[in-house]
């Protein structure tokens, strides 16, 4: 009676495999839009006042690294609750 109890509870339960890979790609969405805001806005600001472009690309390099981490933090996100 046990083996059949047993049985019928392996049988019940599903394992999802891959499902970390799916949540990265989901987190990476985000990260990808704001690189694309920050590129675009620093392209938008260096036309309207190019003696700033120096400070502009500076701080822009800064936006990404701090959005790009925002994608590593979802990687491991990912390999973690996978």
């Amino acid at each position: 009676m046990n083996d059949l109890i047993l049985l019928a509870q392996e049988s019940s339960t599903t394992t999802l495999t891959g499902l970390g890979s799916i949540g990265y790609g989901l987190a990476a969405i985000g990260p990808g839009i704001g690189v694309g805001l920050v590129a675009g806005k620093t392209a938008e600001a260096m036309a309207r006042q190019p003696e700033m472009a120096g400070q502009l690309r500076t701080t822009m390099f800064l936006g990404i690294a701090f959005t790009e981490a925002l994608a590593l933090i979802g990687l491991v996100a990912g390999f973690l609750f996978g």
